[in-house]
């Protein structure tokens, strides 16, 4: 078996923004649907304690990655002795809103709870991974998923087999940016899991996220162009998706990017290939 453990993209179907606690953050309802594309992550235990980061994001130092963020949290709060190696193999694009930070670090909390016998179930891990992102807890439980409150209220989802192109027009979006942009919409009036399935809602985020980063735009202009279903934006970008029935015809489309463009073709996953990795041992 391969020592590396997945951290699974996803997308965001829709996202709407329904308000704003007293906490300054933003209440919202998204449906995420994990990929079969995946960063790598190889965990080594140490004995002395250390926690230190071998491979990853050059750009990205040890003290601000969300696995290595990830480890130390769960060390603190275990009031374990062991350390660990990471070792990330980034293959989900940085700024992207595909959620590969939020990932790495749920990846992280996964195989160290298994790696260093505590045993937690997941709820216990979700919850030290809310502390870290939003977005970290429908990683842990591995489920594609109805979220609701900041992201973190879930419902299981029955979401029909898809294949997606997802495209990355070389642009990092700043999410604090657009959270906090004047021009956010902020009050779209709260839907049903019904209503989503009857009407596919939308990404309150993409105006924003067009005035500020134009490339994003032109990219999902582009991409809407070449699909049958259209083009969103997943999270707060920038990259975009589209659904198309086959990876043939994705494929076809990818063929096509403009040059300093990129993408991949992935399939829509009801379960983690993570659960998969944890289930094999």
């Amino acid at each position: 078996m391969s020592p590396a453990w997945p951290a699974p993209a996803k997308l965001n179907l829709f996202l709407h923004v329904t308000g704003r606690r007293p906490d300054g953050y933003h209440r919202l309802q998204t449906v995420f649907q994990l990929l079969d594309y995946a960063d790598e992550i190889v965990l080594e235990p140490r004995a002395d304690g250390v926690i230190s980061r071998s491979a990853g994001l050059a750009e990205v130092p040890p003290e601000a990655d969300l696995a290595v963020r990830a480890a130390r949290r769960l060390q603190a709060a275990a009031g374990v002795a062991l350390g660990a190696d990471i070792r990330v193999h980034k293959r989900i694009p940085a700024g992207g809103g595909l959620g590969g930070g939020s990932s790495d670090a749920a990846t992280v909390l996964v195989a160290l709870n298994r790696l260093w016998g505590l045993d937690w179930p997941a709820d216990r891990l979700a919850a030290l991974g809310l502390e870290l992102g939003a977005d970290v807890p429908v990683f842990v439980h591995g489920r594609s998923a109805w979220a609701e409150g900041v992201g973190e209220d879930l419902t299981l989802v029955e979401l029909p087999p898809a294949c997606y192109l997802v495209v990355c027009p070389g642009c990092a979006v700043s999410t604090a940016a657009v959270f906090a942009h004047p021009e956010l919409t902020r009050d779209t009036p709260e839907t049903t899991i019904k209503g989503f399935v009857s009407s596919g809602g939308r990404n309150d985020c993409e105006a924003v996220v067009r005035r500020l980063y134009p490339e994003v735009g032109t990219a999902l202009d582009w991409l809407a162009a070449r699909s049958p279903d259209g083009a969103r934006l997943t999270g707060t970008g920038g990259c975009v998706f589209a659904r198309f029935e086959t990876a043939a015809a994705a494929e076809g489309v990818l063929a096509q990017l403009p040059d300093g463009w990129t993408g991949f073709v992935a399939r829509g996953v009801a379960a983690s290939p993570l659960l998969a990795r944890v289930g094999a041992g």
